[in-house]
């Protein structure tokens, strides 16, 4: 008999290796997936894992697919950390897309490049604005922000919706729910010619070292991750419980505008109903793959990039349905989670007990 027997301590060992492990499982349980569905499981591994990387361009576009997920990832890094669970970054994605939309709106054929700046800001004030609203209740009210974030998703793809059918509409659309295509001036620069990256790339990349300096090497970091870890420990410290609650929420809600921000001046080039990619909420499962560490982030944004390139090619390539994606990520989340009891258990072989005579 197997039995599962606590550990003295968390095993460092396995807090590497269960990502690792649950990756190896993700792909095994994959390939039984592709071969009940009739499908060549060589060929569905190919779409998923070699694929995206096999040429310059294919690297290219499978960093325009990390970049947004990173970058929020980065700041829910920040939340969880602080035990605050913020699950509605995907509500202020969209948001920082509609108010980084709006600035976008009003540049024309004489407005300067200033304006990236203005678009960019503009997505981080509205994704801070958004989720200021899940912090603004729960420290007046004590709603529960889970619960309170993750409704304000829906709201944001209302309001949406409603300007891109509504006020916002191309007139020359054809009647497209979608806005006009934003002015070339306000384009996000690119990084090299014949590539989608941008410098969005660059920016998630030096929110990764901000991140990392953030939490190890300053005080407030400490704090902040004081509070999340031993609240009673913080507050005997002097360390505020409300100011740690406002900067997690801020900190990832204007990283998630400033995702939405990138993808609508960047990628897309417009608004649509079709904004909200789902990046907000795959990226929990990029912060906790990566362990919260913003290195460890990196790696794991890249994995699921490949799984949203993976489902996109297996939809055309293979007739699979575009949920494909959503199967590989949960696989990924649900392997984690029973690999990381191996973090705190070790599995122990029982002799099984003999029966009285």
């Amino acid at each position: 008999m197997l039995k599962l027997e606590p550990r003295a301590e968390p095993s460092r060992l396995w807090s590497i290796a269960s990502p690792l492990l649950a990756l190896v499982l993700t792909v095994v349980i994959g390939v039984l997936l592709f071969l009940a569905l009739g499908k060549d499981p060589v060929k569905g591994l190919q779409v998923f894992f070699w694929e995206p990387i096999r040429s310059p361009y294919a690297l290219g576009e499978l960093m325009v697919k990390a970049t947004p997920l990173l970058i929020i990832a980065l700041g829910l890094a920040v939340c969880f950390r602080s035990n605050v669970w913020n699950i509605g970054a995907e509500g202020q994605f969209v948001i920082g897309a509609v108010v980084a939309g709006g600035v976008a709106l009003l540049a024309d054929k004489d407005t300067g490049r200033w304006i990236v700046a203005a678009v960019l800001l503009a997505g981080v004030l509205g994704g801070m604005a958004w989720a200021g609203l899940t912090a603004l209740l729960r420290d007046r009210f004590n709603a529960n922000e889970i619960l309170v974030s993750l409704m304000l998703v829906y709201v944001a793809d209302m309001v949406l919706s409603y300007l891109v059918y509504g006020p916002w509409k191309d007139p020359a659309g054809y009647n497209f729910p979608q806005t006009k295509t934003f002015e070339a001036v306000t384009q996000i620069p690119r990084l090299m010619a014949g590539s989608r990256v941008s410098i969005g790339l660059v920016i998630a990349l030096a929110g990764v070292a901000a991140l990392w300096v953030f939490l190890f090497r300053t005080r407030a970091g400490f704090a902040q991750q004081v509070g999340g870890l031993a609240p009673a420990a913080a507050r005997y410290a002097g360390f505020s419980s409300r100011r740690a609650l406002w900067v997690a929420l801020l900190t990832s809600g204007g990283a998630a505008g400033l995702a939405g921000a990138l993808e609508v001046a960047g990628p897309i080039g417009q608004l649509t109903p079709y904004v909200p990619a789902g990046y907000g909420f795959a990226a929990i499962i990029v912060a906790f793959v990566g362990r919260l560490h913003p290195v460890g982030m990196v790696f794991s944004a890249v994995l699921m990039s490949m799984f949203y390139i993976g489902g996109e090619l297996a939809q055309s390539r293979l007739g699979l349905p575009k949920s494909m994606t959503g199967v590989f990520q949960g696989l990924l989340l649900f392997t984690l989670l029973a690999c990381d009891t191996l973090m705190t258990y070790r599995i122990r072989l029982q002799p099984a007990l003999k029966g009285a005579a």
